[in-house]
């Protein structure tokens, strides 16, 4: 366990956690605002749960158009510019004369920005750390998942004292703080392949990462198993209307966004007790583990046991962890900001969409009963790409990684 926390010791990488840190907080306090004001003034379970995904959908746009720009520019240049310019639009938003439509719009130019600052992020993180990789992603998916729990316990206590204008001001603070920290701390990390050569069609830079993924089955799969979030995140998006269904207060609605991250929280570190060749190994099963426990919703479960099932659900949702280090190590350095930038826009513009159709069945029949269609349908599509891991010989996958530190 003690080489988990080995990453540490890299500088930069503790910049650039603690900035990627702060922006979490903030961006979960203001997701968790807009949410619920949505609900109270509309009491529509559909819009509540767009209101949440469009924190999502625009990354379908931009993590497809703008993530190249992690492998054209100095990625310490990419995170600080998208983080300046993300500071400023949430300022505005926290405004209290700022109209809904106007905070909606602004919410997707600032999602737009979400996609190259991951990309040229994630890019970072392997020239940082080198061996210390995967340690350095499982300390980000503990602090972070950590992050999310405590937030989302206490947001709506936060939003209730404050007000949900003063929340998204806050949110604009993480943000410039993260710009500040990453100026100052981080170097200039030019990408390794330089500037693209002459002649080199703008389309063709910014499908570099979805072709590079394409020619590769390994990285194919990693994707499709990443992908898988879309179903698990539906029981996030409707966690304020299934507290009203159970009969929860509002304080409740904190810990059920709140047990899905403890449980990742747990399997992180559980997963990381075992050999890496064991976690390559488990991809499969774990993924079929993290929709398996939704199933049950279909028993329009108590609350007690709906937390039990979310973090079971999160448990096995660690997966993530290996499957990303392990795909961001097998794409090309010269491409890894946009096969890094195209796998991230499919999972969050998937998250988005699985988080609208859920809220839209949630307001037909439920939203136990679109939780437990959500879970069976994810579990089903897990089954497939379990069966197209077991082809790609984990065991090989395993032995061409560099070795751990």
């Amino acid at each position: 366990m003690a080489g988990t926390w080995s990453a540490f010791a890299v500088r930069g990488f503790r910049v650039v956690w603690l900035a990627g840190l702060l922006s979490v907080a903030g961006d979960q306090l203001a997701r968790v605002a807009l949410s619920i004001l949505v609900y109270q003034r509309t009491g529509s379970a559909a819009l509540s749960a767009a209101t949440y995904a469009l924190s999502m959908l625009p990354a379908l746009v931009s993590g497809a158009l703008l993530s190249w720009l992690a492998d054209r520019f100095p990625r310490r240049q990419v995170m600080v510019v998208c983080d300046v310019a993300r500071a400023a639009l949430v300022a505005v938003m926290a405004v209290p004369a700022t109209p809904l439509p106007l905070m909606a719009a602004l919410l997707v130019l600032v999602q737009l920005a979400e996609a190259p600052f991951s990309a040229a992020q994630g890019a970072v993180l392997p020239e940082l750390l080198g061996t210390r990789y995967e340690a350095g992603q499982a300390v980000q998916q503990v602090t972070t998942q950590l992050c999310l729990v405590l937030g989302f316990a206490a947001a709506a206590f936060v939003v209730a004292g404050v007000g949900a204008h003063t929340a998204l001001a806050i949110d604009a603070a993480t943000f410039a703080v993260s710009a500040l920290l990453i100026r100052t701390g981080l170097g200039s990390h030019p990408p390794p392949g330089g500037r693209p050569r002459h002649g080199t069609s703008w389309w063709r830079q910014v499908a570099g990462g979805a072709v590079a993924v394409s020619r590769d089955r390994t990285l194919a799969t990693l994707v499709w198993l990443g992908w898988l979030a879309l179903f698990t995140v539906v029981p996030e998006g409707l966690a304020v209307p299934f507290a009203r269904e159970v009969g929860a207060g509002g304080g409740w609605i904190g810990v059920l966004l709140a047990a899905e991250p403890a449980g990742a929280v747990a399997g992180a570190l559980l997963l990381r007790l075992v050999a890496r060749r064991v976690r390559v190994r488990a991809l499969g099963v774990l993924a079929v583990g993290t929709s398996a426990p939704l199933v049950a919703y279909w028993t329009q479960p108590a609350l007690g046991t709906a937390l039990a099932l979310l973090f079971v659900s999160g448990v096995c949702s660690a997966y993530q962890v290996t499957a990303g280090a392990t795909f961001v190590q097998l794409s090309p350095p010269p491409l890894r900001g946009r096969a890094l930038g195209f796998a991230r826009t499919g999972m969050i513009a998937g998250q988005g969409l699985g988080i609208v159709l859920g809220g839209v069945l949630a307001q037909l029949a439920g939203a136990a009963t679109a939780i437990a269609v959500a879970g069976t349908a994810g579990a089903l599509v897990a089954l497939a790409a379990a069966a197209a891991w077991s082809r790609r010989r984990p065991d090989a996958v395993s032995a061409a990684l560099p070795a751990e530190a």
